[in-house]
């Protein structure tokens, strides 16, 4: 298919140009297969998977409609992972921005229920979030779903694969019959089949190829002596390939957990991952890794679900996965956006059959390399450019991005070109500066005000 621009759709002005401005020019294959159905009011079962550019097929068409002085809530996300409902609550912020005190609430368990039954007291117009927590609001009855026109279920195999099905037909009885349902999947299992025929109303089917192109990512495997010469493996890949930031799968939170510590060791930037980690450490890990003053994240696949790393470089596969499909999904978190990516493997003789398993599914021969033909001469890997601070305020504070810039740059403060990103959560900031800076902004921040305020400031 050629690439489509979003100026063939039939949007208002106001959300084109919000669109331009954030860099949407040409739609993606499933954002042009899905989108004008979307916007008809069809319900959809689509096929797509991480990066394909779904967010955006929903988020818009559900935009398109809302009615924003109406603060019952419209719109209706279902994720399976607290990182996947972030994520998405996020990009609905961002592409509603055209659109005047659009109010988007996200309700996942692992963090308190309290706040979030005070943030729906004054209404939602968008509502994202995991069933379990969901379901948990309308018992207590601090949720309604009386005005739902649109209900999306995200990712909905990986939900049923996780038990959510109760859940997940619980919550939907809870929504208007008229309802427009929009269904998202990477595969289509019978469960799946199952679950549109029982609540989607005639729906549209869009296919598309991920993506994700085996042609800009390169893959390289390495054999090790023994399960231990890995760790020890990994840090000569790390020091060969030097890569500015990686994400390293395994497959228990134990392996995360051991690997990081071993990385650190060695003077190595890492952070881990998993289920086992509480939501504000979740959210530190991840903004640190994305502020690029964390190099290297080791993650489980449930705990990587979801996550939003738009320009990663290289994915590091330290455990194989059983699953090819789980080995594609890996290595497509890097190539991105037609960028050229990395996705290197290690293993041993007892896991060559994984990669015999992955050959045929790619349907190609996989060569692969003794680790030990790498050079021995190891250079260290360089600490980060960036170091994190971390703002006790955020959203709920009115603390937003300029509050911070400005309370670091007036006033005799730091060059504005020494700031990286900055990131604002419900209740903290996140600002990565540039190592050389990083105590003066703390400084900064510590004798200053942020919007007329004192806020705790700390490094990470």
């Amino acid at each position: 298919m050629s690439k489509q621009p979003f100026s063939l759709l039939a949007l208002d002005p106001a959300q084109q140009k919000n669109l331009i401005d954030l860099g949407y020019t040409e739609m993606t294959p499933v954002q042009a297969e899905a989108l004008p159905l979307a916007l008809e009011g069809r319900d959809l079962i689509a096929q797509a998977k991480t990066g394909s550019g779904k967010t955006a097929a929903f988020a818009i068409p559900a935009l398109h409609k809302l009615n924003q002085r109406n603060f019952g809530a419209q719109t209706l996300v279902l994720c399976p992972t607290r990182e996947l409902a972030t994520q998405v609550g996020a990009e609905f912020r961002r592409l509603a921005r055209y659109k005047d005190n659009i109010k988007v609430v996200v309700l996942c368990g692992g963090t308190s229920i309290g706040p979030q039954i005070g943030s729906l007291e004054h209404g939602a117009h968008i509502v994202v979030g995991t069933p379990g927590r969901i379901k948990d609001h309308l018992r207590k009855e601090t949720l309604s779903l009386a005005s739902i026109d649109t209900l999306v279920l995200d990712e909905a195999d990986r939900m049923l694969e996780m038990g959510f099905i109760d859940d997940i037909e619980n919550i939907i009885e809870h929504t208007p019959s008229s309802r427009q349902t929009l269904l998202f999947s990477a595969t289509y299992p019978t469960n799946i089949k199952s679950l549109s025929q029982r609540f989607q109303n005639n729906p549209a089917e869009v296919v598309v190829e991920s993506i994700h192109s085996d042609a800009q990512i390169t893959q390289d495997f390495y054999i090790c002596s023994s399960r231990d010469a890995k760790n020890d493996g990994l840090i000569t890949l790390l020091s060969h390939y030097q890569p500015e930031t990686a994400v390293v799968f395994c497959n228990t939170k134990q392996m995360t957990q051991d690997l990081c510590q071993h990385l650190r060791k060695h003077n190595i930037s890492a952070a881990a991952i998993n289920g086992d980690l509480e939501q504000r450490d979740r959210d530190q890990v991840l903004v640190r890794f994305k502020q690029k003053s964390c190099r290297i994240l080791i993650a489980t696949d449930v705990a990587a679900r979801g996550l939003d790393i738009s320009d990663l470089p290289v994915v590091i596969n330290f455990d194989l996965p059983r699953d090819p499909e789980i080995y594609v999904h890996r290595i497509g978190r890097t190539g991105r956006a037609g960028k050229e990516g990395k996705a290197i493997s290690i293993f041993t003789a007892k896991d060559r059959f994984k990669v015999d398993v992955i050959g045929e599914y790619l349907d190609r021969r996989i060569d692969f390399e003794a680790i030990d033909t790498l050079p021995q001469d190891l250079k260290p890997l360089p600490s980060p450019d960036y170091i994190t601070l971390c703002i006790a305020g955020g959203r709920r504070q009115k603390v937003r991005p300029g509050d911070i810039l400005g309370a670091l740059t007036g006033n005799d403060g730091i060059d504005g070109k020494t700031v990286g990103k900055i990131d604002v959560l419900d209740f903290a900031a996140y600002v990565a500066i540039e190592r050389a800076h990083a105590n003066q902004a703390l400084s900064c921040l510590i004798n200053g005000k942020i919007k007329g305020k004192k806020f705790k400031v700390r490094k990470l």
